[in-house]
């Protein structure tokens, strides 16, 4: 199976303690960076989430979002940190000091306050347990949309892999020809220059430069490549970087191609070949 880095999941429950709601959104990313966005009560279950989701996802920047509401009765349960209570107004008091037109706290804003209502042991462990079951479910859809894609991106390279096969059937038997059409002109050339005298001289000349234009070497490991690159995808896994190496590997073999041609139409074949690779090499960026 082929999995693209992109993908977004999105699922909420309603328990007796509130309305959780997990997001989770990918993109591409050389390697796994995951940030989260969490309430402040289940911070310290933050190490917890990211040990669930390094275990499942290899490479993506992914960012994993918990919204949490509490019922009526939750934060009856809740208590109020007096201490904090006691700083906040503090705090406001100073700045009214300071800067006379600052509106005061409302009751709404101090209760939204970061760690101002603490709940009791027991609610917190229930909460974590319903928390780990909704990221789970969240992370399983993730993994199915970023399948979902990466099968479509397969299906983009496997297509692209088959133009350049084309392409390649185009190119290989013009080879022979074209290096025995160089090599008559260019002993035509050497005797009107050198002589017939010089056969030994000639011949080494014409091998060198037939060798500098024949790109039947390229041509085969340019096979040979498309057809790793094949199986890599049919394989499947955490193949995003050795395609992307793979990529490198056939852009060098169709530039070799385009650089040694003294011919219009293998120019253009490498040419082709390039825009294609170049296409492919986008695609791959988003495989994980």
């Amino acid at each position: 199976m082929i999995f693209s880095m992109t993908g977004y999941a999105a699922i909420s429950q309603e328990t007796p303690h509130g309305s959780f709601s997990i997001e989770i959104r990918s993109v591409n990313n050389r390697y796994l960076d995951i940030l989260f966005r969490l309430p402040d009560e289940f911070r310290k279950q933050e190490a917890v989430m990211r040990e669930l989701l390094t275990a499942q996802l290899g490479r993506g920047k992914v960012e994993c979002r918990l919204n949490f509401s509490p019922s009526v009765s939750t934060v009856n349960l809740q208590q109020l940190d007096h201490t904090l209570l006691e700083q906040l107004l503090q705090l406001e008091r100073m700045i009214k000091t300071r800067h006379s037109v600052a509106a005061s706290l409302t009751v709404a804003e101090i209760l939204k306050w970061p760690g101002i209502l603490g709940s009791n042991h027991a609610t917190i462990e229930e909460f974590d347990e319903i928390m780990v079951m909704l990221l789970q479910t969240a992370l399983n859809d993730l993994k199915t949309a970023r399948l979902r894609e990466g099968n479509k991106l397969k299906s983009i390279l496997l297509n692209r892999i088959e133009q350049m096969r084309q392409l390649l059937q185009i190119a290989s038997p013009r080879i022979p020809a074209l290096i025995s059409a160089f090599e008559e002109k260019l002993r035509t050339r050497l005797e009107e220059i050198l002589g017939n005298y010089e056969n030994e001289r000639i011949h080494q000349e014409i091998t060198l430069f037939a060798g500098k234009i024949d790109v039947d070497e390229e041509l085969s490991r340019l096979q040979a490549h498309l057809n790793e690159v094949e199986h890599i995808l049919n394989k499947g896994g955490y193949v995003g970087k050795r395609l992307d190496f793979m990529m490198q590997e056939l852009h060098r073999e169709a530039n070799t191609i385009g650089s040694k041609s003294v011919d219009l139409e293998i120019t253009r074949i490498s040419m082709e070949l390039k825009v294609i690779i170049e296409q492919m090499r986008e695609q791959v960026q988003n495989i994980e």
